[in-house]
């Protein structure tokens, strides 16, 4: 088997950096893609080339895999599609059904890389761009569509006059997901939804399909003397981690090695990574934690995504959001994901910079990579702060109304503020250079 990656170069804002560079869930993009290749194929899978575009596909040989690498999918997905294509016996592109809500819903919203087709009997797919060629390129590629196998799972319940009259706010979790990583919105759908809805939608599907996946769940629970999702059937712990015993931590939940839980924190259905640290009174509902972040007292994340070495102050609030790596939230700050004034959905801007509807009615913000955001302000829904921003709160900068750029930042107008480093310009920009001690 070989494997053919399209190179995406588009910058994801705020970030400024490739999709194949950005963290989903615990992982780069390139690392989960290169750690799912080798679980599957091990050895028997090899680079062959890198693409810069799809009209470059006819220079594919052999058996072959080709990707583009802004595409995240997980194990269940890309599984599923391997195998229908490999016994179709002719060249395969994934795609998914126009009628699939999961993927409806998530991937096509500010998408630009996912395009309509049709299937062999005519229906309308929207075709994604990941193919199978059973030997050497040919012209002739059918659509391989793959279900999502999504059910819904409740998230919010909160009076009518709250949600438009939706009722019970709700999102799909799937058996099988896959993402066009091209904004943050959708880098917070893979790591959240995508991946944390869609663990406890398995689970679910488990319990209601196997009397033996029960039998587990109920075994750990009695042998530990906990509840059921609290047992380790629920729960699994890495190696060398300290968890104080009044923490309550729900699964399913999986928790990396060194991990530090203080007294009374909450954690229920999240994904922590390695050497992180999370102090007492801490609450983490659906939310993943990247490697290296430091959560002190009472700083509290819904449904958020933090990439690595973030730091989140007390008394912080995070709904709905994304953080990028090596950032700093203080204390005191709350970025909301409701729009007060019109009940609508959220928009964001793609990565063209055109301002569109997320198609969420709840969502919170994004701040990029290397950020310093100072204590007590208010960031509303669907916003961006640019990578290596920093802000500072005071009499004209309390309620964050607007997206934040680098222009803006408070330290290129602050006395000092030249020892906070710019390191993710945007394209055709430089970084600032650092001084290296040797």
């Amino acid at each position: 088997m070989y494997r053919y990656i399209i190179e995406d170069h588009h910058p994801v804002p705020p970030f400024n950096e490739r999709a194949s560079l950005l963290t989903i869930g615990t992982r780069p993009l390139k690392l989960h893609q290169e750690e799912l290749f080798a679980a599957i194929f091990g050895n028997d899978v090899e680079l062959r080339g890198i693409l810069s575009s799809e009209a470059e596909l006819p220079v594919v040989r052999g058996e072959a895999i080709v990707y583009r690498d802004n595409l995240w999918f997980d194990r269940e997905f890309f599984e599923t599609f391997i195998k229908q294509a490999r016994a179709s016996g002719r060249a395969c592109q994934a795609a998914f059904s126009a009628d699939d809500k999961a993927f409806r819903t998530y991937v096509l919203p500010l998408a630009q890389d996912v395009v309509p087709g049709k299937a062999a009997d005519g229906q309308p797919v929207y075709l994604l761009q990941l193919w199978y060629f059973p030997s050497d390129y040919t012209p002739d590629i059918q659509p391989v569509v793959i279900s999502s196998e999504a059910h819904e799972i409740g998230f919010y319940s909160v009076p009518d006059f709250m949600t438009m009259n939706q009722g019970d706010l709700t999102h799909y979790a799937p058996m099988r997901a896959v993402m066009s990583i091209e904004t943050w919105v959708h880098v917070y759908f893979a790591s959240i939804i995508f991946s944390n809805f869609a663990r406890a939608g398995r689970l679910d599907r488990q319990i209601d399909r196997s009397a033996f996946a029960i039998l587990k769940l109920l075994w750990h629970a009695i042998k530990e003397q906990k509840q059921l999702l609290q047992a380790g059937g629920a729960v699994e712990v890495g190696k060398g981690c300290s968890i104080n015993p009044s923490a309550i931590i729900t699964g399913p939940t999986t928790i990396g090695d060194n991990v530090s839980i203080g007294a009374g924190a909450v954690i229920d259905n999240c994904t922590i990574g390695d050497n992180v640290t999370i102090d007492a009174g801490c609450v983490l509902f659906q939310s993943t934690v990247g490697d290296g972040c430091f959560l002190p007292f009472r700083a509290s994340l819904y449904l958020t995504a933090l990439m690595e070495n973030v730091i989140v102050a007390q008394n912080t609030c995070l709904q709905m959001c994304v953080i990028g790596r090596r950032s700093f939230i203080g204390a005191g700050n709350t970025f909301t994901d409701f729009n007060l004034l019109a009940q609508k959905p959220i928009r964001a801007v793609d990565r063209d910079g055109r301002l569109r509807d997320v198609g969420q009615i709840v969502l919170g913000g994004a701040v990029g990579h290397n950020c310093r955001i100072g204590s007590g302000m208010v960031i509303f829904p669907g916003r961006m702060i640019e990578s290596d921003v920093v802000l500072i709160a005071g009499a004209d900068r309390r309620v964050i109304e607007y997206s934040v750029t680098y222009e803006e930042s408070d330290h290129l107008s602050r006395p000092g503020g030249d020892v906070h480093k710019r390191f993710y310009p945007r394209p055709n920009e430089e970084p600032d250079e650092v001084e290296i001690w040797e």
